[in-house]
């Protein structure tokens, strides 16, 4: 096993040391995360501060930080707890798996979407998401490709899933009157964004939930086809 040659940061070491422990009925730090979670997802990421956490709690805001050290530490630990386990895999094969994981982890994206800013730049390293990690590579069991081929095919599904969870669920939220639809329909215009423009008269931006499931579906298939192609050369 490769050696630590830097120290364990504290939120790591409680993350992967301390026993996972049934909710008390006081303050704990399973309830300060949970409330956490809440917060961010009902009002994002800039509404979450320790004093709108201490009042949500009913307590003293320096009570928290007998549980929690600072806002990081939460944020580490809310990024542990929010995605929740990773779904099962079906049997099939690589490319059902595959589908289904990405699929749960886009659910996770449009459920807690602070998530995709907290983790940019941000390599995980806590249990839960390594969790899904781990979950994803395991779709490869049985086929011939290597460890580093495996963990960059599911480095392209996880790029793909990210990219469209954060048109989805964080930049087509628009304001209520006026949808991103509404406003990309009302400045592009042909003279000088023709192809843009042509795409717009087609509806491909209309608010149609239906539509976005099938265009992620379009994308994740291309993907997947191409990671097939990795597999049959």
């Amino acid at each position: 096993m490769r050696r630590v040659t830097s120290e364990i940061p504290r939120t790591l070491q409680l993350l992967w040391e301390e026993p996972r422990r049934p909710a008390a009925r006081g303050l704990s730090r399973e309830r300060i995360v949970a409330a956490a979670v809440e917060i961010a997802d009902a009002e994002g990421l800039a509404a979450l501060s320790m004093a709108r956490l201490a009042e949500r709690l009913g307590s003293a805001p320096m009570s928290l930080y007998r549980h929690v050290a600072n806002k990081d530490e939460l944020l580490t630990f809310m990024l542990d707890t929010a995605p929740g386990k990773p779904p099962e895999l079906p049997p099939g094969g690589w490319r059902p798996a595959l589908e289904a994981w990405a699929r749960a982890l886009r659910e996770v994206y449009y459920a807690h979407p602070w998530i995709l800013q907290v983790t940019a730049g941000r390599p995980p390293l806590d249990p839960g998401q390594l969790a899904w990690l781990d979950r994803g590579l395991a779709a490869f069991d049985g086929t011939p490709l290597s460890h580093g081929d495996r963990f960059e095919a599911l480095m392209a599904v996880l790029y793909f899933v990210r990219g469209e969870a954060q048109v989805g669920a964080v930049l087509m939220r628009g304001e209520p009157d006026a949808g991103y639809a509404g406003l990309i329909a009302h400045f592009v215009r042909a003279d000088r964004m023709p192809a843009l423009a042509a795409a717009v008269e087609a509806g491909i931006f209309a608010e149609n939930p239906a539509d976005d499931d099938n265009a992620f579906g379009f994308g994740l298939t291309r993907v997947l086809d191409g990671v097939n192609v990795l597999l049959t050369e």
